[in-house]
């Protein structure tokens, strides 16, 4: 219990992150390296929207697969784990077919 209590302690900060980054891409993607440039850069749609997609799959996936260790079912972890990998390719496939469409 005291893992699981533990383990959701540290999965909040990272949760807060992933949300900032869904909704502040370009913001997230330049953090810390602003520095670097001399003038404000500009972010394609591609690199923002893979940002946005890479952020909601792992709000997404991350508690499935947590959940799936945290209960020793093995059945369960197996669903789990290939239902995230589906999401994943199916979104993949649905961002790189939307930039070729728009072309």
């Amino acid at each position: 219990m005291e893992e699981i209590i533990f383990l959701i302690i540290f999965t909040i900060p990272l949760y807060l992150v992933l949300i900032w980054t869904y909704f502040n891409p370009e913001e997230s993607i330049l953090f810390g390296k602003r520095w670097m440039y001399k003038e404000e850069q500009e972010l394609s749609e591609e690199v923002i929207r893979y940002t946005k997609f890479a952020s909601l799959i792992t709000i997404i996936g991350l508690p499935i697969i947590l959940i799936s260790f945290i209960i020793e079912i093995s059945i369960f972890r197996l669903i789990s784990v290939v239902t995230f990998f589906l999401v994943l390719i199916f979104g993949a496939l649905k961002i790189f077919t939307i930039d070729n469409d728009s072309k």
